[in-house]
């Protein structure tokens, strides 16, 4: 039994990096940049005004300026400035030759003969000058970030409607278990229907990876190895829910053993959780999850979810928030470290669910994040400080 940070690090640092491929810019949300994006043009590529108003000479503000002109946005400023001159603008209009500032229209009004008058001082530029942002051959994106939307607003600025990312991990999931029944049937009297997988299923799709789902394999050794050895010849990964603990039923082990996959841990300091596996076929890596709801939710969310994203070179920090109990919790004291799902409250605070152990999936429904209760210790009293783990 391995400390869980032990566990992740081992994870992490077998995962060899998966190659790229192309994606159109519509279609990247989510994805994983597979190279740096350089910028094709200044940004801003003119200087632009920042608002509506007057472009002007800053030397001439203290008398009434001629208007020459109206510059839209997109159009070409046809004259330049000369003494005792201004041009209306719009904002993102570009600058035209002679003016050094723009003055809000605000700050202006109109005498009798047209002619503008400024009617607040003016400290400001107002304008956006050509490259401030950005220069041309500039790096703007860097290999292995997240693409999000405000990603592509960049992407689509520098003109890259089609680049690469890393291919998203094939990841296979078995569920095992005599006991279980699919979600479509009516479980037979001491049988559950099998919620672990769809479950698997949902966080591996929102993990932007390829989830497919083999089933359900009875407690029969070759019900499962059968399952096992085509789920790893077409998958990156394979998640194994049920039958990893040490019961005469439980056989993932052995199987895993049987398969040629090279155990890197098979227990961690964890509750819930413990009986986590992890290992390495010849071409994709195995990881076997208890059969426990909350168990396979935990694991999957804090170690095979980090795994996945390292796949695809991203380094995924876990959110977390400072918060104080705003209520007393008191455990019995274990010899692993142990999760506790809880929810936030007014002012900062978190408070522990009602909670029934590992089996409890409901508690999920109203979790918002886990605080970690370390070795040995009886819990926290309320207005202790904790560090959450959010989901």
């Amino acid at each position: 039994m391995i400390p869980f940070e032990k566990a992740l690090r081992t994870a992490l640092d077998s995962a060899q990096l998966l190659d790229t491929e192309p994606v159109a810019l519509q279609d990247s949300l989510g994805r994983i940049l597979g190279e740096d994006i350089s910028s094709d043009i200044d940004m801003p590529p003119f200087d632009k005004s920042a608002m509506d108003g007057y472009a002007c000479r800053r030397k001439d503000l203290e008398t009434p300026l001629e208007v020459l002109e109206t510059i839209a946005a997109g159009q070409k400023p046809a004259r330049t400035l000369g003494k005792n001159q201004c041009s209306k603008i719009m904002t993102g209009a570009p600058v035209p030759q002679g003016a050094d500032c723009v003055i809000m229209v605000e700050h202006t009004r109109l005498d009798a003969s047209g002619r503008v008058l400024f009617t607040a001082e003016e400290t400001n530029t107002n304008i956006c000058y050509q490259g401030e942002d950005v220069r041309r051959d500039q790096v703007v994106l860097k290999r292995f970030l997240r693409i999000q939307p405000q990603h592509i607003a960049i992407l689509a600025t520098v003109g890259k409607a089609r680049f690469l990312v890393s291919r998203r991990p094939r990841v296979g999931i078995i569920a095992t278990g005599d006991e279980l029944v699919e979600p479509t049937q009516t479980p037979p009297p001491f049988s559950i229907r099998n919620s672990n997988s769809y479950q698997l299923y949902g966080q591996v799709l929102a993990a932007g990876s390829l989830p497919t789902y083999y089933g359900i394999a009875k407690d029969s050794a070759e019900e499962i190895d059968g399952r096992l050895r085509r789920a790893l010849q077409e998958n990156d990964v394979v998640l194994l829910s049920g039958g990893v603990s040490m019961g005469d039923f439980d056989l993932t082990p052995a199987i895993m053993a049987r398969n040629g996959i090279d155990m890197k841990f098979d227990a961690i300091a964890i509750k819930p959780g413990k009986p986590t596996h992890f290992g390495l076929a010849e071409r994709s890596y195995c990881f076997g999850l208890p059969g426990n709801p909350v168990s396979s939710f935990l694991q999957f969310e804090i170690l095979v979810k980090p795994f996945l994203y390292k796949l695809m070179g991203h380094d995924l920090r876990a959110l977390r928030s400072q918060a104080v109990m705003a209520e007393d919790l008191a455990i019995k004291p274990c010899d692993r470290e142990t999760w506790i799902p809880v929810r936030m409250t007014p002012g900062h605070g978190t408070a522990p669910l009602n909670y029934h152990g590992s089996a409890h999936i409901h508690a999920l429904d109203h979790a918002e994040g886990f605080i970690v209760v370390p070795v040995g210790s009886p819990g926290f009293a309320r207005g202790t400080p904790v560090d959450v783990r959010c989901l």
